[in-house]
Formats: structure tokens, C-alpha cells, sequence
């Protein structure tokens, strides 16, 4: 089983409850990365058995942190129409709620469709050498991040740089099929912003992220291995937080997703 299936993976109990276990190969600086939570509060609406088409929008509130061990995910649509439907989702270990989670699914219907935002101009992932994670946090190891600009600080940049651009190429080591578990996994495998701007570490961690998916499943699945393209940068820092928005390209040039986050940070 790879590493996210089975960090996601979840068990349905009597009570249509369900039970999911943290895993070590997702470790952050404290509890998991945020991504793959992201991913299993998504995964308890897809595999729901009243789950009605893809997921649209996914929005994320990490309330306190999650500890190492198993958790409980209650899971419902609040509200099914003709094309869309809305869940609540909730994460909890013992009395104390962990994560909150509202998500969106539709059934999608081709239509007109233009994209705004240009594909960044970058060169192919195989010319950039993959970022060695090494003393990093254990999660920066399930990705094969090759940095076009705005990597992890290494000592050796200003004290401040002029803005807080990261793009990469970024998949799933080892090499995992592209899908919407995948896909809300790397929405937030940015590095918080405010360690690119000011390039070094400081305590640092998403409070609230919204991911928005403009593929479909079938479009996902054509993906298959590939690597995708992301891009991420804040807008503004102060009072102890800052946004981060981020885009997902496909090789050949496709929206998949946008993602935007609040992060509290302490300097």
C-alpha cells in the first residue's frame, strides 16, 4: 500500500463513524502534515456511501493538534441537490475536537471554459535537481520537490528576500497515480510563506485552508504519474499571520487546483 493510501485510510464503524490512525511517514513539527489531514477529511466524504460526484471545494480548520494515534471522523451531507452537495466533517481524539471540515461535490457537466492565469514559464522537471529533505520535517520525504525558485532556506540568503515565491514541480515519492487524496495532500505542501520571505525557521502552521478542484476525476486519472506543477506566494504578513495562494498545473498546462490559506507564525 502506498504511503498516502494508507495514512488516509479510514475504517467505517456501526455507528457510521470512522477510524483513521496517524502515520509516521507523514510527521510534521507537531501531529501530521497538514496535507494528508486535509486529504483524509476528504477521503471520509469519498468513500461515503451517499457520496454524490467530485469534490469542488474542500475547507480545512485545524483546531488543535492532532496526536499520534488513532482519531474519529463523523462524516455527513448536510444537503444533497440535483448537481451539488454539501458535508460537514469532523475530526476528534477523546472529548476534544482536532479538525473541522465543510466540502462541496457536484456533478460536473462539460462547458465553456477559459483560464485566466497564465501557466508559468519553468523548465522541464528532469533539467532541476530534486531538494534533499534531510534534516527536514519526515513528510518532505513522500515528495520528489524540484525548486524553480523559492526553496527551503540553506543559510546562504538575505536576511529578507523581495517577495515569497515558491515554484516546483512537485509528486508523490514513490510515484503515485494523481487523484483528488493526492491532489488536496499537495495544496498544502507549501512551505509556510513567511519562512521564504524572512528565509529562515520560525514556528509556523495553516489554521484554515480551502483547496478548489477544477479537474475532474477522469482528468486526474490522465495525470497518472506525472509530476505537477505548483505555485505559491503571500499577499500580506502581520499580527502574527499571513495568506498563502497557491495554483496545481498540469504538464501540459491545465488548472487542477487553487488553494488559499490562513498560517499563524510567531517572529
Amino acid at each position: 500500500m502506498h504511503p498516502l493510501d494508507r495514512a488516509t485510510r479510514l475504517v467505517r464503524n456501526a455507528d457510521r463513524s470512522l477510524t483513521g490512525r496517524t502515520d509516521p511517514a507523514y510527521a510534521n513539527m507537531v501531529g501530521p502534515f497538514g496535507g494528508v489531514t486535509a486529504a483524509t477529511m476528504l477521503n471520509a466524504a469519498l468513500t461515503h456511501p451517499e457520496r454524490l460526484g467530485d469534490p469542488v471545494a474542500l475547507t480545512v480548520n485545524y483546531a488543535g493538534p492532532l496526536a499520534d494515534g488513532e482519531f474519529r471522523i463523523d462524516a455527513a451531507p448536510v444537503r444533497t441537490n440535483r448537481s451539488t452537495q454539501h458535508w460537514t466533517i469532523t475530526a476528534s481524539q477523546g472529548d476534544g475536537v482536532t479538525t473541522t471540515a465543510t466540502a462541496v461535490f457536484a456533478l460536473r457537466r462539460e462547458t465553456w471554459s477559459s483560464t485566466e492565469t497564465g501557466f508559468p514559464q519553468v523548465p522541464p522537471a528532469a533539467s532541476l535537481q530534486r531538494m534533499q529533505a534531510g534534516a527536514l520535517a519526515e513528510w518532505t520525504k513522500r515528495y520528489d520537490m524540484r525548486f524553480v525558485r523559492g526553496g527551503w532556506p540553506d543559510g546562504t540568503k538575505p536576511d529578507q528576500e523581495p517577495d515569497s515565491v515558491s515554484t516546483l514541480w512537485i509528486r508523490d515519492d514513490p510515484p503515485r497515480p494523481l487523484d483528488f487524496l493526492s491532489l488536496a495532500a499537495i495544496c498544502d505542501s507549501f512551505f509556510p510563506r513567511v519562512m521564504i520571505r524572512r528565509p529562515r525557521w520560525v514556528p509556523a502552521g495553516t489554521v484554515s485552508l480551502t483547496s478548489y478542484f477544477h479537474a475532474d476525476a477522469k482528468r486526474l486519472a490522465a495525470e497518472g504519474e506525472r509530476p505537477v506543477l505548483g505555485t505559491a506566494r503571500a499577499s500580506h504578513f502581520g499580527l502574527g499571520y499571513h495568506d498563502q495562494s497557491a495554483e496545481i498545473w498540469s504538464e501540459d498546462g491545465a488548472l487542477l487546483a487553487t488553494s488559499h490559506q490562513i498560517v499563524y507564525y510567531k517572529e
